[in-house]
Parts: C-alpha cells; structure tokens; sequence
C-alpha cells in the first residue's frame, strides 16, 4: 500500500508544497553525509591496511576463459605427444573417426563401461608414456566407480577398430577390435588434479610429469565427488564445477596439503 501524505489544514497548498520540499532537502543532506562518512570509512581502513603492510580487499574477478578443441574431451599432454578420452559415447565416436590417425594408438580399459582413449603418435610413444595413457585410460573407465585398484588396458591401432560385428552395426561408442592387442596387465588407477604454470585446471595420470605449479593425487576412497571437489576447489583455488567437470565418476582418496 502507497504511504499517504499528511498535510496542514492551516497552510495553503502553496505552504505544504514548501514545506515538503525543504523536509526533502533535509533528508537529501542526511543521505549525502551518511554516503561520505561510508566513503571516509573505507579510506581510513584501507590506510590502517596499507599501514601494516597488506592490501587492501579488492573484489575478485574471474575471467572467462575461452575453451580449446580438445578442452571439450578428457585430455592431456605427454612428451609433446596429445592424450584424449572421451567423456560419453557419442565423444568416443567422435574420437575414433575424426581424430584417430593411422600413427595413433586406441586404449581401452578391460571393462565395459571405459571411454575410447587416443595417444596421438602413439606409434612412436615410449615405453614410459605407453603406461601413462594406459593409466589414464584406466582411471577414467567404470573401475573408479567400482573402487578397483587395477584393471588391464590394451592398446591397438586404427585398422584393428571397427564398428561391425558378424555383419551387424554396433551402436554409438561401441567397437569391435581384431587382431593381437598389446595389453598392459594390472594398471593401477591413478590421478593428479591441478594448477599448471598458465594457471589452467588439469587432471592426469598420477605417473606422468605434468608440469603443475601445484597439484593432489587422486585415488579412489571412500569421499563422495562432491564433497571430493569442493575440497579440492578450495585448495588449489579453483571453481567446484570446473573439477567436477574433469574428475571420472566415483568416490576419492585424497590427501590435502600433501602436495606434489
């Protein structure tokens, strides 16, 4: 309901009009000085912080930053070789058709429920980076959610995968594999979460030297991914939804301030 107006039956229209507006004065006067001694307050506590050496609170802005192609997949870089994996099966597909050329290599963890995973290069990885992408392979494949702490990976070439069974077509993100496989037995499941030097958020294979400013190992535990993330985002200073946009499905272990 609108606030009425009270008015001196005593004075004439032109006398209440007046005396409203000098009451408005008022006010106007009151409002200003409260405004500069806010404005006074914050100057004199931004020289009491400036006076004992801090800075004073600046409000934080986080700037967008635009995605890369491959941000779009699982991914990370080795021995300047490109690692992807794919987050659902319509990535998969994407993955074995747009991006896996014939010098790359195709892992998959296993088990049914395991992303295709590409090492561009692959041909010529070494040894070492052979079992990084097979661990990557592996922690993000159903074995996290299902708390193993291995699972085998094999690795084939392009030629090997296919998408026809007995002359029937498989469905989106499924594949058929022929030929000899190269198997990499009992992958223990492993990851690191961090910060690198450009200040942008990654998550890889716990063997692999990824060049982070700061960073924590993952392995499956029994902290919810929620809770999971939200520790995380505070200690490396990230957004929970950026880590929970890279961490596979599951529970975690972890152990925070134990950084590598």
């Amino acid at each position: 309901m609108a606030a009425g107006i009270e008015l001196d039956i005593g004075k004439t229209v032109h006398e209440n009009a007046s005396a409203y507006y000098e009451r408005a004065k008022e006010l106007r006067k009151k409002a200003e000085s409260a405004k500069k001694a806010i404005e006074d307050t914050g100057k004199e506590i931004a020289k009491e912080l400036k006076a004992e050496g801090e800075a004073p609170p600046r409000k934080a802005v986080r700037v967008k930053k635009e995605k890369r192609w491959f941000e779009r997949f699982h991914w990370f870089e080795t021995s300047g070789l490109m690692v992807l994996g794919g987050r659902d099966a319509k990535q998969n597909e994407e993955l074995v058709w747009k991006h896996l050329g014939e010098e790359d290599l195709f892992f998959h963890a296993d088990i049914r429920g395991a992303p295709a995973t590409i090492l561009k290069g692959g041909k010529k990885a070494s040894e070492k980076v052979l079992g990084e992408v097979a661990q990557f392979a592996a922690s993000y494949s159903s074995a996290w959610k299902a708390g193993l702490s291995s699972v085998d990976v094999y690795a084939v070439e392009k030629g090997q995968v296919s998408k026809e069974a007995q002359g029937e077509y498989l469905g989106t993100g499924s594949f058929v594999i022929s030929g000899k496989r190269r198997w990499f037995k009992n992958t223990e499941l492993g990851l690191k979460i961090g910060v690198d030097e450009k200040g942008n958020l990654a998550c890889v294979p716990e063997s692999t030297g990824f060049p982070f400013s700061k960073s924590i190992s993952l392995k499956p535990g029994d902290k919810e991914k929620g809770e999971a993330a939200r520790a995380i985002a505070k200690e490396l200073g990230a957004s929970i939804d950026e880590v929970l946009s890279i961490l596979p499905a599951g529970n975690f272990g972890y152990a925070l301030g134990k950084r590598n």
